[in-house]
């Protein structure tokens, strides 16, 4: 199995995104020596760990940007024959306990969203997955626009937090940002701050980018 060595710089990450645009995941797994799962359904991950191996991402699961040396979070966004997002963007997971003097500015989503780079990658499922192409990659920074929108959202969700409601947060709260669960089945449990003031226990949370907001990002990129 080859393993790429991180990017030493934005150019040569660009570089390597550039070389891969056009592939199949089949293609890009063989340079690798990865196996291709027939579908997803217990390889959700899969695409996005490829894409991972072949760019050198260094972050694995630690709470970082995936390439911290360069400031940038790598994101691969299934797409349909339009072009549009096929599901909404996983960022990171929600603090649900000790979030007083969490402000914006230190938040983890923030530091996520700073710099991403977008792949595209076909996601019907009527494609077999060792045919999905790969598509041009976008460097993306988010405006001060974008940036006010996520910041506002992800104040109002912290603040149902804070005060114990997370149990009343649902996935329509948030013009470009959601709070949903996050974890790989509904047994999973993390403790939460109570309406009580109390501790109790929930689904652990994640933060995730709305399908309208990513699809504004393509857009933009390319002008369709």
């Amino acid at each position: 199995m080859n393993t790429p060595l991180p990017p030493q710089s934005l150019d040569e990450l660009l570089s390597r995104a550039k070389m891969m645009a056009g592939l199949s995941l089949g293609q890009l797994a063989a340079g690798l020596g990865w196996p291709v799962p027939a579908n997803l359904k217990r390889d959700k991950g899969w695409i996005g760990q490829l894409i991972e191996q072949e760019l050198g991402a260094t972050a694995g699961s630690r709470p970082e940007q995936d390439f911290l040396h360069l400031g940038v979070e790598l994101k691969t966004i299934p797409i349909d024959r339009t072009g549009k997002p096929l599901e909404t963007t996983y960022v990171c997971v929600a603090p649900l306990m000790n979030t007083r003097g969490l402000h914006w500015e230190q938040s983890l989503v923030k530091h996520k969203l700073e710099q991403v780079l977008w792949v595209p990658v076909e996601g019907e499922r009527d494609i077999p997955v060792a045919d999905r192409r790969i598509g041009t990659a976008i460097l993306w920074r988010p405006t001060p626009q974008q940036s006010a929108s996520l910041r506002q959202d992800w104040e109002e969700i912290m603040e149902f937090i804070a005060l114990g409601k997370v149990h009343r947060l649902s996935a329509s709260h948030g013009e470009v940002l959601q709070l949903r669960p996050k974890a790989a089945n509904a047994a999973a449990k993390t403790e939460c701050i109570m309406e009580d003031g109390t501790v109790g226990l929930t689904n652990p949370r994640g933060f995730y980018l709305k399908i309208p907001f990513t699809q504004a990002i393509l857009r933009q990129a390319f002008d369709y």
